[in-house]
């Protein structure tokens, strides 16, 4: 007997999943209203519709179906079928959310030219890793930043003097600079404290994974021209995988801790960096 190879392993999965959500749905169906609502009533949320994530953990499982596959026939159904939107996506989101957009070519072809980027790096992610999201989200970020600022540096030894003035804001990129430059040694300690206070702080990953995200976007700080409160919120939860919810309360207490912390910045010129709970 023929055992089925990781991907057929995959889909297999996926359709004993579509069956038990069809027979779900079906008893659902078969309820009277006043049963619906007891029903709804007894699952929390369950009358609310399920937001739609485009990379999900069918993605990750059809990655790693896909990595641990030889047959190309499978591997070219599986990618176009459960992985190929979800990159093209991905790649659209961090072009937009960075600002990215010093390259020759359409955004479309942007878009494409990160998805065949992320197709090569494929075979190096393993479930160790952690999830399939924040490491593509990296990958395919710092490809983007690297060659951004190669074709941003060639627009500016290239073009005349007046034509870069007209593609740049330099009212805000001088007031930016201004804040970044008082503010850098202070935002570089601040992260510093959080990487050891995050575990004196909070014991669920949870909490853990939305901290870890939000200080990898200070560290990103300079490559980030789009800070819409909303647009940042829609990051983190994409790589965390949290509620809101969780997700406000961490900022909140970040917040606060920014506040106490920048002022004794501004008296001693410098944080006083915690002990890590490890070490007591």
């Amino acid at each position: 007997m023929n055992k089925e190879s990781a991907i057929e392993q995959f889909y297999i999965r996926l359709e004993k999943r579509a069956k038990e959500e069809a027979e779900r749905q079906k008893y659902y169906d078969s309820l009277s209203p006043e049963e619906k609502r007891a029903y709804q009533k007894s699952k929390r949320k369950r009358g609310r519709p399920k937001k739609k994530y485009y990379f999900t953990d069918d993605t990750q499982d059809a990655i790693i179906a896909y990595n641990n596959d030889t047959n190309d026939r499978l591997r070219n159904k599986v990618f176009n079928e459960y992985i190929y939107k979800a990159f093209l996506k991905l790649s659209e989101n961090i072009i937009h959310t960075f600002k990215l957009y010093h390259f020759n070519c359409t955004a479309t072809q942007l878009k494409h030219e990160v998805v065949s980027f992320l197709l090569e790096k494929m075979h190096k992610f393993t479930p160790d890793k952690g999830k399939a999201f924040s490491y593509f989200s990296i990958v395919a970020k710092h490809y983007l930043i690297i060659n951004n600022n190669k074709n941003y540096k060639k627009l500016i030894n290239k073009a005349p003097i007046l034509k870069i003035d007209t593609q740049r804001d330099l009212t805000n990129e001088i007031v930016r600079e201004g804040i970044m430059d008082d503010q850098y040694n202070f935002m570089n300690q601040f992260i510093s404290y959080w990487e050891v206070h995050m575990y004196n702080t909070y014991t669920k990953q949870r909490d853990l994974k939305i901290v870890d995200a939000i200080l990898t976007l200070f560290r990103e700080r300079h490559n980030i021209e789009n800070f819409n409160k909303k647009a940042l919120y829609i990051v983190i939860r994409e790589m965390t995988d949290v509620k809101t919810l969780y997700i406000t309360r961490v900022i909140n207490c970040l917040k606060k801790s920014y506040a106490e912390l920048y002022l004794e910045y501004e008296k001693r010129g410098q944080i006083t960096m915690p002990k890590s709970s490890f070490l007591n």
